[in-house]
């Protein structure tokens, strides 16, 4: 097909040539025949009227035709751009988008995320697609409750323009697929994305699913672009599986569930949901299910045994989609066949247990791509898409109230501060709720990178739970991650929450930390306290011991507990009240001032 296009190209532009050749021929002879008009000498005589009007005419005829055949090569150009044929051939994996998906078409994503874990990794997929996208999108989560309360807050503070989010109870969804026995690692929440033509809006037609262990590395409106070329039967947009497991010959007696082929991957899925709706793919999958499940017993791929089977069954329904959209980083993969260079990934999927451990020849180069993400710092994602409008009401306020600020105010840095929006996540470590006690109560402290050093000690004295907010930059986060869990005191610890606020600015909001390490304590009563200062041994149930000798439902009371403080560095803290007093007397601790 790219023949005829380019010979038509050629024979234009050859036209062309020829007649701005003739065109410069002819004046040449006029010039030799009549003299130089604008030379230094005179002409030796004055060509008639009639000659000049002539020559004029021609050179109009020549211009006119010179232009019709520039625009007729323009059409050929943008025939070539509009077929997606260029330079590269028609095996090229590079495309322009725009001339696919329209400016500010509106994407929808898919994505279900369960518990803390999922939580952080899902942040890391968002900003890569972010950091690429030119198109606005619609971001549909699958929750549980823990990442409701994370993801809806972090998406909240962020405020990122031409970014709808929607959350969907994935409590409601369970009982739909409960009843599948499943063997990976995923759990009950590997199986969800069966459901989705049930939990999505009726009127939404189609939508990209992701799995949280992607990082893109392309607009994603390219991907998007590919519903287009669905045709007949076509409802899923899938990625052959880039290992032999569904082959069956990975090691002796493995029995797989029916594929065709090598099977398919379902990290990266293009649904269209009304045609779904239409051939009753509820039924389709749970009947395909119930069938296998009697050999099979349990599905070990989660949600991708069952969509494979039903493939087997009806092939017609997938469009294969080019295997740089999911370069499959699993334990058996052979993924080094779908890239040649850098410039070939489109999507990098983490599928090994194993994840960034994963054994790979090419897996540091992956790895440097993830991390970029990983610690990009998702302010500057902010960005707004040009030429789309934007419901960025919040920042318009912002940047209202910034413009109404004075200059001149000796306050003007406090006052520009005060209206920086911090992003916040929750709950950054998995912790548990504590047991409700009337009685309890939390230790509530603020800290930067610096003062890291002191948490494991905190830890040692006080047993009680405890909310800490951080102040960290996204690569401080996971240098902080890395930290815990590597600390066999801070992992030992279930009840604490490690709540990281986002670095913005160049002050330290020390009331905001306060603020949001407070509102996320979740017992009756709080100690306050700096992160400098190490709780007595056994401090947390003296308290709980005076907190329920006061009657302070009817009467609040706040409870003074004495600070000293220390100029050396090594002390052997005091065990009891009489070897503080001793240490006093000594000069070893001072009052706290």
């Amino acid at each position: 097909m790219i023949f005829p296009i380019r010979s038509k190209a050629k024979v234009l532009a050859l036209a062309l040539l020829v007649i701005s050749a003739a065109t410069w021929l002819y004046l040449s002879v006029g010039e030799t025949e009549y003299g130089r008009s604008l030379g230094p000498v005179a002409p030796r005589f004055s060509p008639t009227a009639s000659l000049l009007g002539d020559l004029e005419s021609r050179l109009q005829e020549a211009e006119e035709e010179n232009r019709k055949l520039r625009l007729q090569l323009g059409e050929v150009r943008n025939e070539e751009q509009g077929t997606g044929l260029g330079s590269e051939g028609e095996n090229s994996s590079h495309c322009d988008h725009r001339s696919l998906t329209e400016k500010c078409e509106l994407i929808h994503v898919a994505i279900v995320c369960a518990g803390h874990n999922s939580s952080r990794d899902v942040v890391t997929l968002v900003k890569s697609i972010l950091f690429h996208r030119r198109n606005p999108l619609h971001l549909h989560l699958i929750t549980d409750s823990v990442a409701l309360r994370i993801l809806g807050n972090l998406f909240n503070t962020w405020m990122v323009p031409s970014l709808q989010i929607s959350f969907y109870n994935a409590s409601k969804l369970k009982t739909d697929v409960a009843w599948i026995p499943n063997k990976h690692y995923s759990g009950i929440f590997g199986l969800l994305k069966l459901t989705l033509t049930k939990v999505l809006p009726s009127d939404l037609s189609k939508v990209i699913v992701l799995d949280t262990d992607i990082t893109f590395a392309t607009d994603i409106a390219e991907l998007w672009a590919i519903f287009k070329k669905f045709t007949g039967q076509h409802v899923l947009g899938l990625v052959e599986n880039q290992s032999d497991w569904y082959l069956g010959n990975l090691w002796k007696n493995h029995k797989p569930w029916p594929a065709l082929g090598r099977g398919f991957n379902t990290g990266v899925i293009l649904l269209l949901l009304d045609k779904l709706r239409m051939i009753g793919w509820e039924e389709m999958w749970r009947l395909t299910a119930e069938r296998e499940l009697m050999n099979m017993l349990s599905t070990s791929l989660a949600d991708q045994d069952i969509f494979n089977a039903v493939i087997k069954s009806s092939p017609s329904l997938v469009y294969q989609l080019p295997c740089y959209w999911n370069v499959q980083l699993s334990d058996h993969t052979r993924s080094e066949q779908c890239y040649s260079e850098l410039a070939d990934l489109k999507v990098i999927h983490w599928n090994s247990p194993h994840k960034l451990r994963v054994k790979n020849k090419h897996v540091e180069l992956f790895r440097t791509l993830y991390l970029t993400f990983l610690e990009y710092d998702g302010s500057l994602l902010r960005r707004e898409l040009i030429g789309c409008p934007t419901d960025g009401e919040q920042q318009e306020t912002r940047q209202e109230a910034l413009s109404k600020l004075d200059e001149e105010d000796p306050c003007y840095d406090f006052r520009r501060e005060s209206l920086a929006s911090h992003r916040v996540h929750l709950s950054f470590l998995p912790h548990q709720t504590p047991p409700a006690d009337p009685y309890d109560v939390t230790l509530v402290a603020q800290l930067s990178m610096d003062r890291l050093q002191m948490l494991e000690l905190i830890c040692r004295h006080w047993e009680g739970p405890m909310s800490l907010a951080l102040y960290l930059s996204d690569a401080e986060a996971q240098q902080f991650l890395r930290y815990a869990q590597a600390s066999e005191v801070l992992q030992s610890r279930t009840n604490v929450g490690y709540h990281v606020v986002y670095k913005e600015g160049q002050l330290y909001p020390v009331n905001l930390l306060r603020n949001v390490a407070l509102k996320n304590a979740q017992t009756p009563y709080v100690f306050l306290s700096d992160i400098d200062f190490l709780p007595m041994y056994g401090l947390y149930e003296s308290l709980k011991k005076s907190i329920a000798q006061l009657d302070s439902y009817r009467s609040p009371k706040a409870l003074i507990v004495p600070a000293f403080e220390t100029l050396r560095y090594r002390l052997s803290f005091p065990k009891s009240k009489a070897e503080l007093l001793s240490m006093l007397d000594m000069g070893a601790l001072y009052t706290f001032r």
